[in-house]
Formats: C-alpha cells, sequence, structure tokens
C-alpha cells in the first residue's frame, strides 16, 4: 500500500495516487501529501485506478481532503477508479459531492 504525489509540468494540478488498499493505515501519509500546500485555485486529482479495496476511513480522507481543497478555492477530481472502489463512491454519493471521471 502506498501513496504517492506529483504535480504536472505547470504546476497547476497536483495528482496523488493511491495504489492497491486505500484504509486508515494511509491517513497520515495521505495528509501529509496535501496539508502544506495552500496553493490557491490548485486542481487535486485523486487517481484510483490501482486501488482494490477502500474502507469507511478513506471515504472520510476524500472528505478532509475536499475541505482543504475547498479551503484554497481548488478543484477535486477523484480519476479513473476501479469497478469496485467506483461502486462504493456511487454508493456513498460522491458524485454529489465531486468530480468522478
Amino acid at each position: 500500500m502506498t501513496v504517492s504525489s506529483n504535480f504536472s509540468g505547470d504546476g497547476k494540478q497536483l495528482v496523488i495516487t493511491i495504489d492497491q488498499r486505500f484504509d486508515f493505515s494511509l491517513h497520515q501519509q495521505f495528509r501529509d501529501i496535501y496539508n502544506s500546500i495552500t496553493t490557491p485555485d490548485l486542481t487535486y486529482t485523486l487517481d484510483l485506478s490501482q486501488t482494490e479495496y477502500m474502507d469507511s476511513s478513506a471515504l472520510g480522507m476524500i472528505l478532509l481532503l475536499k475541505d482543504h481543497v475547498q479551503l484554497y478555492a481548488g478543484q477535486l477530481i477523484i480519476s479513473r477508479p476501479s469497478e469496485t472502489v467506483r461502486k462504493i463512491l456511487e454508493i456513498a454519493q460522491f458524485q454529489r459531492l465531486m468530480t468522478i471521471e
């Protein structure tokens, strides 16, 4: 289980990638990635294409990320969730709160 991140070439997008499992064990690592970033109008892309499992604590972590993004007038996009993860996001109705593509 790993969390990684990188900025786009123009610095306007931060891509956060979660591999395999997204659960409470990643809480601190996930939060450390975005917590010190205060860039206004930044697009945060959460890449869940390699995420096979996600629990309720992961949903809470996404909501905390959303709050952080809104604080700095940014945008949050959940990108390419696996089929299993997409179903979890749909059940939680996250499509009402953020863009899922």
